[in-house]
This record gives structure tokens, sequence and C-alpha cells, in this order.
């Protein structure tokens, strides 16, 4: 079983990873929208409220704190997934990572979405559409399992 002081130590890569990875789409969708900042500006709605909805332009306050925001709740799923499935023994393994990386993205995207209220709500799904966010999520789930494999080659 992981320790708390070991998950939050690979959760810390392994999100770090995964938010690079879906922080890079997001600004590959919003480029393909025509406006490359929006959907981490989003992100910032935590502290901005719509204002940060409707931002455009790239800019520290709205897409330095939404990258912040987005970056550290990525390192909270990594802290999560490594707690529940850092320690097993087939996480080691390419096809049960990324499998676990793909439950807790499922997981986080349920959370993100259904038991979140509106204003906590990752902010991005008001820029960008089904697809794209299937897609952030993907990626989510590409970036912990990058993470969790590069960790347990260590």
């Amino acid at each position: 079983m992981t320790t708390w002081k070991q998950a939050f130590r690979e959760g810390a890569v392994t999100g770090s990873v995964a938010a690079v990875v879906s922080a890079a789409y997001l600004v590959f969708a919003g480029q393909r929208r025509g406006v490359p900042a929006a959907p981490t500006n989003a992100v910032s709605h935590w502290l901005f409220g719509d204002r940060a909805l409707r931002q455009e332009e790239a800019s520290l306050a709205y897409t330095a704190t939404g990258y912040l925001i987005h970056h550290a709740s990525s390192i909270f799923w990594g802290v999560i997934h490594a707690k529940l499935w850092g320690g097993r023994a087939e996480a080691k393994k390419p096809l049960p990572a990324i499998a676990g990386a793909v439950v807790t993205a499922g997981v986080a995207n349920f959370v993100d979405y259904r038991l979140t209220p509106k204003r906590l709500t990752p902010g991005f799904e008001h820029r960008l559409g089904t697809p794209e966010m299937v897609n952030v999520y993907a990626c989510f789930a590409i970036g912990l399992a990058i993470g969790s494999m590069l960790l347990r080659k260590r």
C-alpha cells in the first residue's frame, strides 16, 4: 500500500506531467478556435468570475492564474491516482498504467461536472465543445500514465 508521503511525491510528478500535457491540448484547441489562451483563461473563473470566461487574450492575471489552478488540480488528482493505484505491481506495466489513468481521468471528469458547484468547475467547458472536452481528459489520462511509467522505471 502506498503511503500518503509516497502518494504526494508521485502525485506531484504524475499530476505535473498530466497538467502540462492537458494544458498543451487546451492551447491547441483554443488555437483551432482562434483564441489560444481562452480555455486556460476560463479556468481562472474560480477567482475572477465570468470575466475570465470571456477573456480571450493571454495575460498574467487570467492565463497564469488559470494555469496554476489547472496545475494544482492536476496534482490533486495525481495524488489520488498514486494513493489508490501507484503501489500495485500491475501499475508498472503500460496497459494497466494506462487503464488506471483512464479511470482516474473519468472519475475526475465526473467529480468536476457532476459533483462540483458551477463556480468551481474547470471553466474550459465554456470555451470548448464536447469532442474537445473528451480530448482534454484523454490528454490528462495520457499525462498520468506517462508520469506513472516514468516513475516506475526509476
